[in-house]
């Protein structure tokens, strides 16, 4: 019996450090799969940390969108009134131009008629290029082709043209009819609406418009000198001086009367 016992012993520590061995495997093979657990655990919070981040960002962008979107609104609605605003101003300037327009019309026409008046009234200074200018006028008015404002542009330039004639010193070239119903041509000067002479080709008769008889009158030698002086000027042969030249009357009354 005494020889059984060291045996034992042995037996037992073996079987015990066997248990202990296999304590510690299982104790290993908890840890790890509590490790393994653990390190999925973190895996998903770290997952889900990242989608919240994530979301949360979307969120932050589509505040940020709709913040855009609000501003542009408000812009699209004052963009809106204000069109609405332009749109009831040309209306309203469409209409006055329409009101303007059947003002300004009749208004052509009174002018033209003006113009016929004035050359009636005045010194033949080139009638009938003035006389045309106003038939082209009035062909001008029927014509759908010219804008009311060029209309009005070309009636105007003839106003100014016909101005011009009683400011400057001018000669052409043209027919006198005289008292003997003769008709000649003649070279021309007029000075503003104050005096209208001629002077034949030849420079060998002279004579003036009468505007109490509405018809030329033969000239006396002493206006010879200064009518020849005065178309010397006009046509820039010699420097400007004073001349001497037979004057209208009537015309002259006139130009007191304005002053």
């Amino acid at each position: 019996m005494k020889g059984f016992k060291p045996s034992l012993v042995c037996l037992a520590l073996s079987i015990a450090m066997g248990a202990q061995a296999n304590s510690l495997d299982s104790a290993r093979a908890v840890e790890n799969k509590m490790n393994k657990a653990s390190a999925v655990s973190q895996t998903k919070i770290d997952k889900s940390a990242e989608a919240t981040l994530t979301m949360q960002a979307e969120i932050e962008q589509l505040q940020e969108e709709v913040k855009n979107l609000t501003v542009y609104r408000d812009h699209m609605a004052r963009l809106v009134a204000n069109q609405e605003q332009e749109s009831a101003s040309l209306t309203d300037q469409i209409q006055g131009i329409k009101e303007t327009r059947q003002g300004v019309v009749p208004l052509m026409y009174k002018m033209i008629d003006g113009l016929k008046v004035i050359i009636a009234q005045d010194k033949p200074i080139k009638r009938d290029q003035r006389l045309a200018r106003i038939a082209k006028l009035e062909l001008m008015m029927s014509q759908a082709d010219i804008s009311d404002a060029e209309k009005y542009r070309r009636i105007l330039e003839s106003y100014q043209i016909e101005m011009d004639y009683g400011t400057k010193l001018g000669v052409y070239q043209g027919e006198l009819t005289l008292t003997s119903n003769d008709t000649i041509e003649a070279e021309l000067l007029y000075l503003g609406r104050i005096s209208l002479v001629a002077r034949s080709l030849d420079g060998k008769r002279y004579w003036t418009w009468n505007d109490q008889d509405a018809g030329w009158q033969a000239l006396d030698s002493q206006f010879a000198s200064g009518v020849d002086k005065a178309f010397a000027i006009a046509n820039k042969q010699v420097a400007p001086s004073l001349i001497n030249l037979p004057v209208s009357l009537s015309a002259a009354l006139n130009n007191v009367e304005k002053k």
